[in-house]
């Protein structure tokens, strides 16, 4: 997969199984196993397969390998995001709201927490064509990086993201509009991913954005405002999302049900992460502190 002419040969097999899962799952959608796309979209499909494929030519291309647990972490929540999105999931997350909400748990906080853990950033810039990495460590791209990862920029668009694809008025358009749909999915994978990563960067700052304590800020600012909403929607007794009802539930059970399960996972598993990124925090300061006092031993 090193040479050039052999990731041609990847870039074909990728188009080829496109073509036949977009067929496939066009014609016999009910009838394809769980793990089959319900709705084959490109994109998604696309940036699964070429995310790994560069990432494996960059772990070819490059000396310093990050350790097998970050890789495996890294594949898997590459592989969390294909499964909520390209598999019968997505089919659930659209006629059923704690599904929904299961969906964007992976999306926003497992899957993403997974790839920041990775830290595989440069293995996979190694990967990329010389083109994408020119586009990548392009003046306006790492502008717009810095000005997404800022301190006050990462937390409010982390929660503000959250909480506005849940205006009831304007989930229910989104649930009614496939491209809508589509955006909100991509909106939130792209920031979990990049939340994530600037509190779970485990080298001091610099080069890291952010200090340890400033880290630790971060998932306090974030956590509250997680917990206000995860309440309101488990414990209300009004359905703010009757476009389920319009779609169709695909389980026996009441609206209010349903509101519930998924305010609750808002709050607990939502609030879960956030405790373990704290921990893992906690325990790279230390980690950095040890070293320090090893190189000025």
């Amino acid at each position: 997969m090193n040479r050039p002419h052999s990731f041609w040969a990847f870039y074909a097999a990728l188009l080829a199984l496109g073509v036949a899962l977009y067929f496939i799952s066009g014609w016999f959608p009910a009838d394809l196993p769980i793990v089959m796309p319900w709705e084959f979209h490109w994109p998604e499909y696309l940036a699964t397969g070429l995310t790994l494929g560069w990432f494996f030519r960059g772990l070819a291309r490059t000396a310093s390998r990050p350790p097998l647990w970050r890789t495996v972490l890294f594949v898997a929540g590459v592989l969390s995001f294909y499964i909520v999105l390209q598999t019968r999931w997505d089919y659930y997350a659209q006629h059923l709201f704690f599904a929904h909400r299961w969906a964007h748990f992976v999306l926003h906080h497992a899957g993403a927490f997974a790839i920041a853990m990775g830290m595989s950033g440069p293995v996979l810039h190694a990967g990329l064509p010389q083109r994408l990495q020119k586009l990548v460590d392009s003046k306006p791209v790492q502008a717009s990086l810095n000005t997404l990862q800022h301190p006050v920029m990462a937390p409010m668009l982390f929660v503000g993201l959250l909480y506005f694809w849940l205006i009831p008025a304007i989930h229910t358009r989104v649930m009614l509009d496939a491209t809508l749909y589509q955006i909100m999915n991509w909106t939130m994978a792209i920031n979990g991913v990049m939340f994530w990563s600037l509190v779970l960067d485990s080298r001091p700052r610099p080069p890291a954005r952010l200090s340890h304590l400033g880290r630790a800020a971060l998932i306090l600012v974030i956590e509250l405002p997680q917990m206000v909403l995860g309440a309101i929607l488990s414990l209300s007794m009004t359905d703010y999302y009757p476009v389920y009802n319009i779609c169709g539930r695909v389980l026996d059970m009441t609206a209010l049900n349903d509101q519930h399960y998924g305010g609750l996972i808002i709050w607990l598993p939502g609030t879960l992460t956030s405790f373990a990124a704290m921990i893992v925090v906690l325990v790279t300061m230390r980690l950095n502190e040890e070293k320090n006092e090893k190189a000025a031993a």
